[in-house]
């Protein structure tokens, strides 16, 4: 019990920081990839319809978050109790990114 007490400090914060970055980095690049058949390149075209990039933001969008749950489910088995705690928060943190990873996706 003496484990639940110890909080984690800024360092294994900076850790967890530098760990988010890379994780959304590379499921950023894996989904880009994944869904890069869907949509129009060209979205500003006279006869063009909102339909091909809603399918490719709503793919992208619930991918990202298939992704993030397993990484959170997976998370909270393995990491030591202490460092628990920040995985909720990085979790959140997640699913706003997700929505801002949006607009380099149709750029």
């Amino acid at each position: 019990m003496a484990d639940v007490s110890q909080k984690s400090g800024s360092k294994s914060l900076l850790i967890g920081f530098a760990c988010f970055v890379v994780f959304e980095a590379v499921t950023y690049y894996v989904l880009r990839f994944a869904t890069s058949g869907l949509g129009m390149s060209d979205q500003y075209q006279p006869e063009n319809t909102i339909v091909s990039n809603w399918v490719k933001t709503v793919v992208f969008l619930l991918l990202h978050l298939l992704v993030i749950v397993v990484a959170v489910l997976v998370l909270s088995n393995q990491l030591p109790r202490r460092y628990r705690g920040q995985v909720m928060g990085w979790f959140y943190l997640a699913l706003v990114t997700g929505f801002l990873l949006l607009i380099p996706l149709f750029d």
